[in-house]
């Protein structure tokens, strides 16, 4: 194990970490960083594993709420509406992810240009949506209806394709739905949950044989940063898009959506 692949698993841990809750695409954050640090993973099981340290960051700052709503469950139709509203929103996903999970992992995670291509698109949809005018229709995140949980699922898968995010979709979907950039976000946190999960456990049965006790100390190392820094992140990112909205991210994607092509043209 060189020190060289510790330190590449920490950078794009710290990489995972950060840009895991905004709407920028992690996945292709870090598959184009490590495309250009030479970081190779088995079965790229790594930039799927270090999310784990992301899903514990946010049930550690949202621990107390989400113990509030495990007790209010059984007598609680309020909460139980929401539970199910995420339940409703992460099947889509749940489906197809496991349905393309071949094509997704051996096709599209190794298609830096398309990468590059999906963060510069999502990055002017950002703008546009984000100066979009309109009161919005829901403010609470644990009140929409069923059926906007549901459509904004669909939403969400439009993200297998690595360079549109995952937040980014369920944010833009939200927002278009009609629900306010705060509650947009928040509920973007809470459907990260089973979906993240999902995705950790299903990547690590497929790559159960290929993983050996090598690839350990990378993924913990990665796993550790991702925590680390999504933690500061999902701290702050609620009040940040009150104030800024989501035009700051879709400025970013457009920068480093065109430097990653142009990096690709010259260096290949």
């Amino acid at each position: 194990m060189s020190e060289q692949t510790i330190v590449g698993a920490a950078l794009l841990g710290i990489l995972e970490g950060l840009t895991e809750f905004i709407p920028v695409s992690s996945t292709g954050h870090i598959l184009l960083a490590g495309h250009f640090m030479g970081f190779r993973s088995t079965g790229k099981a790594f930039e799927v594993l270090i999310q784990l340290g992301a899903i514990l960051a946010i049930l550690s700052v949202y621990f107390s709420r989400l113990w509030d709503m495990l007790v209010k469950l059984p007598s609680d139709p309020a909460t139980r509406t929401f539970v199910a509203g995420i339940l409703i929103a992460f099947l889509p996903a749940a489906v197809i992810g496991a349905a393309a999970h071949g094509f997704i992992k051996t096709v599209l995670f190794e298609t830096p240009a398309l990468i590059c291509i999906m963060l510069i698109l999502g990055g002017f949809v950002l703008l546009w949506v984000d100066r979009r005018a309109g009161a919005p229709k829901y403010t609470d995140a644990a009140r929409f209806p069923l059926s906007v949980y549901f459509r904004i699922g669909l939403f969400q898968c439009l993200a297998m394709v690595p360079g549109v995010s995952r937040s980014g979709a369920t944010i833009v979907g939200a927002l278009l739905l009609g629900a306010d950039k705060r509650s947009a976000a928040e509920f973007s946190f809470f459907l990260a949950m089973p979906t993240m999960a999902g995705a950790f456990a299903y990547d690590l049965f497929k790559n159960r044989d290929a993983l050996s006790a090598a690839d350990l100390p990378i993924i913990a190392t990665g796993f550790v940063c991702a925590f680390l820094a999504a933690v500061l992140v999902v701290r702050s990112l609620l009040d940040f898009v009150s104030r800024r909205g989501y035009a700051p991210f879709g400025w970013w994607r457009l920068l480093v959506g065109t430097a990653g092509l142009v990096a690709l043209y010259v260096f290949g």
